[in-house]
């Protein structure tokens, strides 16, 4: 069974390249616009990673991670972090990584490959 892959971005572009990305090197995906639907997304789906932006309307993705890190199910989802701000390895410090738009695919998937197979 192949592993899922939450896309949490307040950008449809974005989502969809992710999406396509992800879907060509056989992983499944499903996507949030944003963090405040986000978590509904997590307990619908069970993503086996997740790729979460800093910036959006509604819900940030650190106040949307300090949630996920609190619930007991779902504290062990690995994260990949991908956002247009710049030093926020801060934000999110127990993310597995933390990529900068514009980012490299082949370095997200090898990422992705290194975490969940």
């Amino acid at each position: 069974m192949s592993k899922k892959i939450l896309i949490i971005d307040d950008d449809q572009d974005i989502r969809s390249y992710l999406s396509e990305l992800f879907t060509d090197n056989g992983y499944e995906t499903a996507m949030a616009e944003d963090g405040s639907v986000a978590m509904e997304a997590v307990e619908a789906e069970k993503p086996d990673l997740i790729t979460l932006d800093l910036e959006m309307p509604g819900e940030w993705g650190p106040r949307f991670y300090r949630k996920l890190s609190q619930n007991d199910e779902f504290k062990r989802t690995p994260v990949i972090v991908i956002s247009g701000l710049n030093a926020n390895k801060y934000a999110i410090p127990k993310a597995v990584a933390t990529l900068t738009k514009p980012f490299d695919a082949e370095e997200l998937i090898r990422i992705v490959k290194d975490t969940i197979g």
